[in-house]
């Protein structure tokens, strides 16, 4: 089924986790601004959420994952300064501040099965062991299948998924014209990283050639406050059609809006209740 419309995308996610819904959003008149959803559990049971913020009922929909490797989470700044930031404008954003919470929790690369989420999904998936394990099947971790059913409702045109420590926006194998844009907008180079097998962006890039998903390894350690700004920049600006603001960037604004703490499962679990927003649970 094609998802048009942000409240579209909702109501069809919401069906998919198992959890039926109002829409809130169908009786305003404004369908932009921002809201916090729950999408499911990690191994775990740690929440995994996302935000949603923008344009809901925008055409241009993108995805930003700011870490899926637990000792790689330098993307998760990017991800809250976005979530923190006024929704974008004719822009359905959708972002994944952290994929892998027991990771990061552990200082791992892996889920707490100790499974490479990245080397866990369907397209070209095949056995591997050691620190690239990729369990014993496709998708046998929650957390894949977060994203895995997400993606498939939402149907970003972009997605970017953050990693660490190569300091390239990898060719992925999607649109070359936006990796390099996004290289470019960032401070980055462009490299062709090896394409591994069972890599959520090979999945996309497969199962949707008219969309593109792309790899960006960030620098390693914590990124200052600018860089920050930077690749937040960089994300509205390559989810744009490739006009001045596009090329450079610049016009691209992320004054703070939000009076939640987004980088908190519990700030999402709290406005959930209150009625405001979704909840999905799977």
């Amino acid at each position: 089924m094609e998802l048009r419309h942000g409240c579209a995308i909702a109501v069809a996610v919401a069906a998919l986790f198992i959890l039926p819904t109002a829409c809130p959003a169908a009786a305003r008149s404004d369908p932009s601004g921002r809201r916090i959803v729950t999408l499911g559990r990690s191994v775990r049971g740690r929440p995994i959420v996302a935000i949603e913020t923008g344009d809901f009922d925008s055409p241009r929909r993108t995805l930003l994952v700011g870490c899926i490797h637990g000792n790689e989470p330098a993307g998760i700044s990017i991800a809250h300064r976005l979530a923190r930031a006024a929704p974008p404008r004719e822009l359905d954003l959708w972002i994944i501040p952290d994929l892998n919470p027991d990771g990061v929790a552990a200082g791992t690369r892996q889920n707490a099965d100790h499974v490479d989420l990245n080397r866990n999904f369907p397209w070209r998936w095949q056995p591997l062991g050691g620190i690239f394990y990729s369990g014993p099947r496709p998708l046998s971790e929650p957390e894949s299948r977060i994203a895995y059913r997400l993606i498939s409702s939402v149907r970003p045109q972009i997605a970017i998924w953050f990693h660490q420590h190569l300091d390239v926006v990898d060719e992925s194998g999607g649109s070359i014209a936006a990796e390099r844009r996004f290289a470019r907008l960032s401070g980055l180079r462009l490299a062709r990283l090896t394409r591994e097998p069972g890599s959520v962006v090979g999945w996309e890039n497969h199962r949707d050639p008219s969309a593109t998903a792309f790899v960006v390894e960030l620098p390693a350690g914590t990124l200052t406050a600018t860089n920050v700004t930077r690749f937040a920049r960089a994300v509205v600006a390559v989810s744009r059609p490739s006009g001045n603001s596009a090329r450079t960037g610049q016009g691209v604004t992320l004054a703070d809006d939000s009076k939640d703490d987004v980088s908190k499962p519990e700030a999402g679990e709290r406005l959930l209740r209150q009625g405001d927003l979704w909840r999905l649970s799977g």
